[in-house]
């Protein structure tokens, strides 16, 4: 029998609580038909999310990240297992989720202000109320200015400003994020690192990323989830034992750099399965 989703978890502070976590991922199986043939991508993969944690996914490319969140999503059914969000099973069902994907995907006839409040109208809520919570977050995510203007006038950064941002203001609790810096150079990358940790530590929402930057994953997170190459499965569920709020100085702590050495050689290793297998 399936187990409840509501039991006694250690919050991000330590404490004990019976909340149910913000997601809960059990067991998942996933396979897709390649050349006449089934293809394993997941191998039970299990994972949680608490309420407010920022949890990240570390691994070799086509490891089956991607596909765990589009099950999360309601995009794809597993072959076995269940996705559970706040107590509640929601395996297969959409709507329970905010995304951003590793491009910043607005829409070119649409303002930056529109862009931003569409997860909002999707929803039901009214464009004054959508508008307003959106004009208070537009000039701290530094867009003040832009409202008005179309996403090919702004840099790929602040684009991706634009696009965390809804969603951000989306109804949904959990944020599941698809290596949504990956696309950018190293110096715009390392000030959306910085940009989005100072925003996540006043808006403290339940965050899944998925990133190949092991340095991002350690600077950002609360956990961090090793999968293995293909079919993926969890390696390893690493604490990251700095405290909060977080500096970007802590990426000098040898703690830090043992952290990084460790995940680094995990990921070489596995990343050199994958090219094995292909």
């Amino acid at each position: 029998m399936l187990e409840s989703p509501i039991q006694q978890y250690p919050n991000i502070r330590g404490e004990v609580t019976s909340v149910a976590p913000a997601l809960k991922v059990t067991d998942i199986h996933k396979s897709f038909n390649r050349r006449q043939q089934g293809l394993p991508v997941l191998k039970g993969v299990s994972l949680t999310v608490e309420q407010g944690e920022f949890v990240s996914i570390v691994g070799p490319s086509g490891c089956g990240k991607s596909t765990l969140f589009h099950i999360v999503g309601g995009l794809v059914q597993p072959d076995s297992g269940k996705v559970w969000m706040n107590g509640h099973e929601v395996t297969g069902e959409r709507g329970h989720i905010s995304f951003m994907p590793q491009q910043p995907a607005l829409f070119p006839w649409r303002t930056i202000e529109d862009n931003v409040i569409l997860a909002q109208e999707v929803k039901g809520i009214s464009k004054r109320e959508a508008r307003r919570d959106a004009r208070k977050w537009i000039a701290k995510v530094g867009l003040s200015g832009f409202e008005e203007a179309y996403p090919h006038m702004l840099s790929g950064g602040m684009q991706q400003r634009a696009s965390f941002l809804r969603a951000l203001l989306s109804p949904e609790e959990l944020m599941c994020l698809d290596e949504p810096f990956s696309a950018l150079d190293a110096l715009t990358r390392s000030d959306m690192q910085r940009w989005l940790l100072d925003i996540w530590e006043e808006n403290r929402r339940s965050v899944l990323l998925i990133t190949h930057n092991i340095e991002e994953a350690l600077l950002l997170s609360n956990r961090i989830y090793v999968f293995s190459s293909r079919p993926g499965t969890v390696l390893q569920e690493i604490a990251v034992p700095f405290p909060r709020p977080r500096r970007e100085e802590i990426t000098e702590d040898p703690t830090f750099l043992a952290l990084k050495r460790d995940l680094s050689n995990w990921m070489k290793e596995e990343q050199h399965k994958m090219q094995i297998l292909r």
